[in-house]
This record gives structure tokens, C-alpha cells and sequence, in this order.
């Protein structure tokens, strides 16, 4: 089974995250939260964060362990960038892109488990209380 958790419009160039993303691709997803808490990057942080996020997706969607849990992708795509403008000598400017990123993380458990049939028993229980009704 196959866990997401996206964030958009950080405000990191997707350069500088993928600097990043390149080096914890290989790890399982626990042992690079604890790898993210000692780098010195500003995006160490938002990925720990989304990696957490995924992370608590899986258990809670399909009751996955952690330990079984591993990257399947991270996608860091480009997101809108900020025009600004920097006063320069005789009455110039010159153009500055503040950049975006968008961030994707894929998490793919290596065990199958049971996802738990909560949609169905909730039309189970919607189709005998309109029986009930009429």
C-alpha cells in the first residue's frame, strides 16, 4: 500500500531541497527524521515534518508499522515564483526570483496489511436506515 503527504509553496528553491532530499532517499523514513534533526539546512525541518506526516498517514489510513515503512518517491517540483525588484544606481532595477517549492513524499509499506473496511461498513449502516425510514 501507498502513503502521501505533500506541502506547497515552501519558500526554499527546489535546488537547495533536492541538495537535501538526494541524501535521505536511501533511508528508511525513521532513521532520516533522526538524520534531518542534526543537518544544518533550512529545509531539514519542513522535510522532517512532511516525512512525519506521511508517516502518521500510513498508520492511520492503513494501520502500517513504522519499521515497515520505506520511500517509494520524493518529488520536488518547482512552485510560483516571487517577482521582486532591487533599486540599483541611476534609477534601475534589477530582477529578483524569490523561488518556490512543492514537495512530495511517497511512503510504500513492505508488508501487506489489512486496510480496515470503514467505508463499507458505513454504506452498510446508511442502506438499513433508509429501509428503516420508509
Amino acid at each position: 500500500m501507498e502513503t502521501q503527504a505533500t506541502v506547497k509553496n515552501i519558500r526554499i528553491s527546489p535546488e537547495k531541497v533536492n541538495l537535501l532530499v538526494a541524501q535521505i532517499k536511501p533511508m528508511s523514513p525513521v532513521q532520516a527524521i533522526k538524520v534531518l534533526k542534526f543537518v544544518n539546512k533550512s529545509s531539514s525541518e519542513v522535510l522532517a515534518k512532511l516525512i512525519k506526516s506521511a508517516i502518521a498517514n500510513a498508520k492511520h489510513n492503513q494501520g502500517a508499522q513504522e519499521s515497515d515503512l520505506m520511500f517509494k518517491e520524493i518529488i520536488v517540483t518547482k512552485g510560483p515564483s516571487y517577482k521582486r525588484f532591487q533599486p540599483v544606481s541611476r534609477g534601475r532595477a534589477h530582477h529578483i526570483l524569490k523561488r518556490t517549492s512543492q514537495i512530495k513524499v511517497i511512503l510504500q509499506s513492505t508488508t501487506p496489511t489489512k486496510a480496515q473496511p470503514v467505508a463499507k461498513a458505513k454504506t452498510e449502516d446508511s442502506k438499513a436506515m433508509k429501509g428503516k425510514e420508509k
